[in-house]
């Protein structure tokens, strides 16, 4: 039996207020065309379907459109919910969806309760652990013990209970958590809140293959216990990952072979720093025009309108951020008090305490024209 496993989709995620839904729908698209030629047999989505629990319209429609397109290749989709989806919405009509061959497990009752699949060596049992809020599942287990490690633990205790009663059966287990030893990014959510947040990957011990998500980079933490991360990149700190998706094959005796897809990139993404005349003028930086750009300009004197000259180069920079060389000066003091003196001074002293130079001629008409303007309002009154 041949396996997919993704994860982390966020549909409906924006990128620093780039829309990606096209670029969602284009590793979707790219997803289904592997699924068809690689003859897989089971997609596996480790949670985050959707980056809100109420997304907008166009990302539920192209979720919809993404199954349809993995159900039209002949293949099956065990799916969960992460901690970004609502697991009430997610789990909706679920039971009739089942007999369509997608199978969406959101909720704490079927945990422990698998989807049968069979190939020629027989059935492979697929068990879904949505994301844990461990307050809620502590007390909807009557557990004692707090924090993550106790409620995944009581899960993939429910689950070997139920291994136990199938002799033979391989098994896949699909969760979303974080897993001690996985690499963290900048765009994940913090999921601490409510007690100890990683989990040991010893939980998942006695089951064939696990399915990771809430990771945004691709890992491996044992050869049967992996994140497929997002198949796109959502944060800055991804840019030297690999997206895409493990392919995992399933033989007679249980995990077999395991393969990474490439994901397509919709445009690549680097973080680059120097200062700004450099930038605009060195033809090294030629490379990066094309990028989603962070960048830091290391000018000693922050320049005047940096996001207008740089965008004229770098089109796609996205976020820009000051790192003076030396670093930033010691805490300067206030020239003059503020008490008693025209507003324009005391904005003029703000202004080359901020940047360290002067306000430009230009500058100081638009101040004059806006204290003027107050002026007249206040006078109305």
């Amino acid at each position: 039996m041949r396996l997919l496993h993704t994860s982390d989709w966020h549909l409906g995620r924006s990128f620093h207020r780039e829309n990606l839904l096209d670029a969602q729908a284009a590793f979707l698209d790219h997803l289904v065309d592997t699924v068809r030629e690689r003859a897989v047999d089971v997609v596996l989505v480790a949670g985050d379907l959707y980056d809100r629990a109420l997304p907008p319209v166009d990302a539920v429609r192209l979720f919809d459109r993404a199954l349809g397109g993995i159900r039209d290749t002949g293949a099956r989709a065990v799916l969960i919910a992460g901690n970004h989806d609502s697991t009430a919405r997610l789990s909706f009509a679920s039971g009739l969806i089942d007999a369509s061959g997608i199978h969406l497990r959101g909720t704490l009752d079927g945990i422990g309760e698998p989807v049968l699949i069979e190939d020629r060596h027989g059935p492979v049992a697929f068990y879904g652990i949505p994301y844990l809020e461990p307050e809620i599942a502590r007390h909807h287990w009557g557990l004692d013990e707090r924090g993550h490690p106790a409620v995944l633990g009581h899960a993939m205790d429910l689950v070997r209970a139920d291994l136990a009663r199938r002799p033979g059966t391989r098994s896949v287990v699909l969760s979303h958590a974080f897993v001690a030893g996985g690499e963290p990014s900048d765009s994940e959510r913090d999921i601490s809140v409510g007690g100890a947040s990683h989990v040991p990957a010893s939980v998942y011990a006695g089951v064939d293959y696990t399915a990771l998500g809430h990771l945004h980079g691709r890992q491996t933490l044992t050869p049967a216990v992996r994140y497929s991360g997002t198949p796109l990149a959502y944060s800055f700190s991804e840019e030297h990952h690999r997206k895409g998706y493990w392919l995992v094959d399933l033989d007679a005796d249980g995990l077999g072979g395991v393969e990474f897809v490439d994901a397509p990139v919709p445009r690549p993404l680097a973080r680059i720093r120097g200062r700004i005349d450099d930038l605009l003028g060195d033809p090294r930086w030629e490379r990066y025009t094309g990028h989603w750009l962070q960048i830091t300009l290391t000018d000693p004197r922050r320049p005047a309108q940096p996001m207008d000259r740089l965008r004229e180069r770098f089109p796609h920079t996205l976020v820009l951020e000051f790192a003076p060389e030396g670093g930033a000066p010691a805490t300067r003091p206030v020239a003059a008090p503020v008490a008693g003196r025209a507003e324009r001074a005391v904005i003029g002293d703000f202004v080359e305490w901020a940047r360290g130079v002067p306000a430009t001629p230009e500058e100081t008409a638009l101040v004059e024209a806006a204290v003027e303007e107050v002026r007249l309002r206040e006078g109305l009154r």
